[in-house]
């Protein structure tokens, strides 16, 4: 969503070339004490709306790590099935969750937003959408979310690099995050194998011969997801070292530290499983205490980094579907001056909508398509700026 932005740089322009001396947004109005907001004290409605904001994700927060607590106690039947070997990485879990609630409320606390979240539920649980384009939905969770067929058109190369990541860390928390709450158990009748039992809540599932490609498949599962993720993970370490629009911009800490991470934390299990088939155990703790701190950091770092985008993505598909279904009702605005498509018509009224709720003031340069927007600016800047240069 650009339009914001774009807009934003046209008020100036526009106040200049349409705004009285009284108006705000014209030259007159710059001195004027009455119209400049006033710092935000304890009992100025920007501070306590920072305090509702924080209290209401702090309570979210709250409540999905007890949830999380809650159903790790009964899915690991009262403790019986969990490993007190794994407790770190269920802690590390716990915060997770409550990271993930709270930024999440905080994100949505957000004008633009709350406005597109609020669009996209609707459109996601309207049966009125679901009758008319019963496809629509699974479609776009397949191609948006799980092959992500937006990066394609940027790069094959990026396409592909994000697959392998993707991939490889559904396919690890899939199998990690059940294990760590005790849902998912793996017992031998003899206690020695070959035969073994997969349970979950305590009931069985499936059984297998561990000797068998389907039981290699289910022991070595994280193995594959390493294997995914590590030349995935490589590529982009690599592109950002190596390309300069990649690192122009580009922070450390937000930018790097989630690929080596990734990184560390495929290397560091592939390396356990080496140890223990070629080294008999040799260097095995270490190395199990390398991968513990590296998951538990990464699980952390998580809901306040560039990781939190896995958690905002899925909410993009109800915004998808929102736009969607204007385009099947053709619902399409066009620009005020060329009358070229812009978007659909319920998609530049939340626009517009989000821009009354930031108090922005120049809600209707969402009229206009982006060219339209830098002649304008182009024009007033031409009438009302340079004409006063000698």
């Amino acid at each position: 969503m650009t339009e914001p932005s774009e807009a934003s740089a046209e008020q100036p322009a526009s106040g200049a070339r349409t705004g009285s001396p009284g108006s705000p947004g014209s030259p007159g109005s710059l001195g004027r004490a009455d119209v400049l907001p006033s710092a935000p004290g304890p009992e100025h409605p920007e501070a306590t709306g920072h305090r509702s904001v924080t209290a209401r994700a702090t309570a979210a927060g709250v409540a999905v790590s007890v949830l999380l607590i809650i159903g790790i106690v009964f899915g690991s039947r009262m403790l019986r099935n969990f490993d007190s070997a794994l407790l770190p990485y269920s802690v590390a879990t716990v915060f997770l969750a409550f990271g993930v609630a709270y930024r999440y409320t905080v994100w949505i606390s957000a004008p633009g937003a709350r406005r597109l979240f609020t669009q996209g539920r609707r459109s996601l649980f309207s049966v009125d959408n679901f009758r008319k384009a019963p496809t629509a939905l699974p479609k776009m969770i397949a191609t948006y979310l799980g092959f992500q067929k937006f990066l394609g058109a940027r790069s094959h190369a990026r396409w592909a690099a994000h697959q392998l990541i993707f991939w490889g860390c559904v396919l690890a928390s899939l199998i990690t995050f059940p294990l760590t709450w005790g849902w998912f158990t793996f017992t031998s009748g003899n206690g020695s194998g070959p035969g073994y039992e997969m349970r979950i809540w305590g009931f069985k599932v499936l059984g297998f011969d561990a000797l068998n490609i389907l039981g290699w498949l289910m022991f070595h599962g994280l193995d594959i997801a390493a294997a995914l993720v590590i030349p995935g993970a490589s590529y982009f370490l690599w592109r950002r070292m190596k390309d300069r629009g990649a690192g122009t911009g580009q922070r450390f800490a937000y930018d790097m530290v989630p690929l080596i991470a990734l990184i560390v934390i495929s290397v560091t299990g592939l390396l356990l499983t080496f140890s223990s088939i070629f080294l008999h155990g040799g260097g095995y703790q270490f190395l199990a205490i390398l991968h513990m701190v590296s998951v538990v950091f990464t699980l952390i770092y998580i809901p306040f980094g560039k990781f939190f985008h896995i958690v905002q993505r899925p909410a993009a598909v109800g915004m998808q579907l929102f736009k969607y279904t204007g385009h099947r009702d053709d619902k399409v605005f066009v620009c005020r001056r060329c009358e070229e498509p812009i978007d659909t018509a319920p998609y530049v009224e939340n626009l517009r909508g989000t821009m009354r709720d930031l108090r922005l003031g120049f809600d209707e340069w969402a009229e206009y398509c982006p060219r339209c927007k830098r002649v304008l600016r182009g024009s007033a800047y031409l009438t009302q700026v340079k004409k006063g240069f000698k």
